[in-house]
């Protein structure tokens, strides 16, 4: 099996560091990452300038771009033989609910899925790595699953809480909960006194009940959630077609 490994923290980060370990008895692995932390750069692709690939010292390749632009570098321009599976993360930090339309992390993976290619998103739920021994070899246990059940490509979404392996949950399937609205943004001065604005956190869970990404992790259960692509709103296109008949 031949994987590759992408993420938004940036081809140093602590997770794609261990991810990459952790795959690496089992599979052919590539790593092409950010050179850079770009979290939040969901499925945005570099278009105003040229990208450069570097090899780094460790094996691993950087793009001064986005998580895409690393995925659909690799996928289009490095090397002829496609990967069977592409994987991102370990991410430094929950990607759950409404957060997933902004996250580097699982943009990376929905690039490769829209290549055709089965791709799985990980991410801690907490900040900090810790336990991170364990998230990785968590995701290990899930490449392995190959799930075999779904059609061909999938998307997953999976989200492990910081725990220590033997005292995590099973996998669990899940659906996005949701969240409301952010905070406001934060209001402030650069030194030379011009306001600046910082994004707010995220806003509180609006819907975090039983069966959501949300509700597994906080009792201690490994959260894996299909994704998909189609945006279109299926009731409202049936009225918007009574309505414009």
């Amino acid at each position: 099996m031949r994987i590759l490994i992408s993420n938004d923290d940036g081809y140093l980060a602590p997770g794609i560091n261990a991810l990459a370990e952790a795959l690496a008895s089992i599979a052919e692995i590539i790593v092409v990452a950010p050179d850079s932390n770009r979290s939040g750069a969901s499925n945005s692709l570099s278009l105003d300038r040229p990208l450069t690939v570097t090899r780094a010292a460790n094996g691993f390749y950087f793009v001064n771009g986005t998580p895409t632009d690393c995925v659909h570098i690799a996928l289009t321009g490095m090397g002829d033989a496609l990967p069977d599976l592409v994987v991102s993360g370990i991410n430094n930090g929950q990607n759950m609910g409404d957060d997933t339309l902004y996250s580097g992390t699982v943009a990376a993976a929905t690039e490769a899925y829209l290549f055709g290619i089965p791709a799985i998103a990980f991410s801690q739920v907490h900040h900090g790595w810790e336990h991170l021994d364990s998230a990785a070899r968590v995701a290990r246990d899930v490449v392995l699953r190959k799930f075999d059940m779904l059609p061909s490509p999938f998307l997953l979404n999976v989200n492990i809480p910081n725990l220590p392996y033997e005292a995590l949950g099973p996998l669990t399937p899940t659906r996005l909960g949701r969240r409301h609205q952010a905070e406001p943004v934060i209001r402030s001065q650069d030194p030379r006194g011009r306001e600046i604005f910082w994004i707010g956190a995220p806003g509180a869970c609006r819907d975090a009940g039983e069966g959501t990404d949300f509700h597994a992790t906080s009792t201690g259960l490994v959260s894996v959630t299909p994704l998909q692509i189609d945006l279109t709103h299926q009731s409202q296109l049936a009225l918007l077609k009574q309505g414009l008949a």
